[in-house]
């Protein structure tokens, strides 16, 4: 089965798959955080001749580097894929430097790059998280399903920033308040409300908390997200043991 996947997606590179072919696969790998198929992927578009001439391509190149830094590598070498995912999604801005998804993407392997880094030089990275992120929210489209779900993911990104940052750079409120809008936008997306948990964890609510936890329990999976909704609900289950 492997060998049919792989000598299909060499065939796909030959023939010029289309972006909404690719991203297709990427998006069923990701849901099910497949890492075999995200790093076929890679090594499929890496093949490719007009790579750099494709700011769609270097998106996808970027996502698949982003998910599989994230799930798909041993500890050791995610920096090293984390770094690789915002080479692409830079390469892709340089093209279309409104490519809402590919800022997202620059700003999310940054915000996850920063913690390898020392509490100074991860300072120094947020404003270019900021910058990326921000730019992200304002460009992506909500009426538009796929864009819905990344300015989702911006907001939850920036939401966190505000929650995680250090004194006297943290906003409590502003990372509520941003963790709100992305529910409105994509409501059956647990990971929101088990980041709410841990905002309220830290803002002393835990009867919040505790709401918040049980609700990802609760709820079904976003069918574009479905392993990452199972790793949320056995997190919140482990957050209201502890709050026992």
């Amino acid at each position: 089965m492997r060998k049919i996947f792989l000598f299909s997606l060499l065939c796909l590179a030959l023939v010029g798959f289309s972006f909404e072919e690719f991203d297709a696969i990427f998006f069923e790998a990701r849901s099910e955080r497949n890492s075999e198929k995200i790093l076929q992927l890679i090594q499929t578009l890496e093949s490719r001749e007009d790579l750099n001439q494709s700011s769609e391509l270097l998106t996808i190149l970027a996502d698949c580097y982003l998910e599989y830094g994230d799930w798909g590598v041993a500890k050791e070498q995610k920096e090293k894929t984390l770094e690789q995912a915002r080479k692409y999604a830079e390469a892709a801005l340089k093209l279309n430097s409104d490519n809402g998804r590919a800022n997202y993407i620059a700003g999310a392997a940054i915000g996850r790059l920063a913690q390898y880094k020392g509490i100074i030089q991860s300072l120094f990275m947020l404003g270019d998280f900021d910058k990326y992120i921000n730019k992200a929210i304002s460009l992506l489209n909500e009426n538009n399903e796929k864009e819905r779900l990344y300015k989702t993911f911006a907001l939850i990104a920036s939401g966190m920033r505000y929650r995680d940052v250090p004194w006297p750079l943290y906003d409590y409120k502003k990372s509520e308040q941003l963790l709100f809008e992305a529910a409105n936008l994509t409501p059956n997306y647990s990971n929101i409300y088990l980041e709410l948990g841990f905002l309220y964890l830290k803002t002393n609510r835990k009867e919040k908390a505790k709401e918040m936890f049980q609700k990802v329990i609760e709820m079904g999976p976003h069918p574009l997200l479905v392993q990452t909704h199972f790793n949320a609900v056995k997190t919140a289950k482990e957050e209201l043991e502890k709050l026992k």
